[in-house]
């Protein structure tokens, strides 16, 4: 692929790969919500995300011109081919951890679906601005509980606590560029992501003040998402995601 071509291919599969594994991680909150109704919140939002990585990786399929779409890039891809950030492969862990790591995340996406809805690149631009409607509610949801949470019990505030310090020291992947990024940047298809690093940390670090956390400083910051570079938990999501699929490849439903 061209280098224009292979960046654009590269930054989708972040985009839809991103969406596609906290989708199926909600997904696994399916009938064990602590009651019906956010039981189906969180699936609800797991199927706005699965939405969003289908319509990321519909448009990545186009653009690398092999025939591939939605399906055969989500589940005939071995670990290192997938471009998520970090975040969205940890383990669910209790509700709390749940919640904090889609506040992070959605408080990051819509951010960045409101740049990315004035791409140049058309697609990009109308899958974003669609996706942006969706994850208002996304952080709306989250925020209410970080806050019910952490301003909580003891043992609630306790727990997000510790979520924080499980999940605090993967952020810093969300903001890292590949460096196949810069035709992107030249041709205003995407932008430095470093650009929404100051909006989000001043935003997420007045709502866990809010809900009486503390983040830690000076920690050691894991990237390499986007470069294929995984934590341990990836291959086992990828293990029972795509279980059926390889096993009956020519399948119909």
């Amino acid at each position: 692929m061209a280098n224009k071509q292979e960046a654009l291919f590269n930054y989708l599969l972040w985009l839809g790969d991103s969406a596609l594994i906290l989708g199926q991680r909600l997904g696994e909150w399916c009938g064990h919500g602590p009651y019906l109704e956010e039981d189906i919140a969180l699936t609800n939002i797991s199927l706005d995300l699965i939405g969003q990585a289908r319509a990321f990786l519909t448009y990545a399929g186009e653009i690398e011109g092999l025939g591939r779409d939605e399906d055969k890039l989500a589940f005939f891809r071995d670990e290192r081919g997938y471009r998520n950030s970090l975040l969205v492969e940890q383990p669910n862990g209790d509700f709390g951890q749940t919640i904090l790591r889609q506040y992070l995340f959605s408080s990051f996406t819509s951010l960045l679906f409101e740049r990315l809805s004035k791409s140049s690149d058309s697609q990009i631009a109308g899958i974003a601005a669609k996706s942006l409607k969706e994850t208002v509610y996304h952080v709306r949801h989250s925020r209410e509980w970080l806050f019910r949470l952490g301003d909580g019990t003891e043992e609630s505030n306790k727990r997000m606590q510790n979520a924080v310090g499980e999940l605090w020291f993967l952020t810093g992947d969300l903001f890292e560029n590949s460096d196949k990024d810069t035709i992107l940047f030249e041709n205003e298809i995407a932008f430095d992501l470093s650009i929404l690093q100051a909006d989000w940390g001043n935003q997420v670090r007045k709502d866990l003040s809010e809900a009486t956390l503390s983040i830690p400083e000076n920690i050691f910051m894991l990237k390499g998402g986007r470069e294929g570079k995984h934590t341990e938990f990836l291959g086992h999501i990828l293990a029972e995601m795509q279980t059926l699929p390889r096993s009956m490849p020519e399948g119909k439903w």
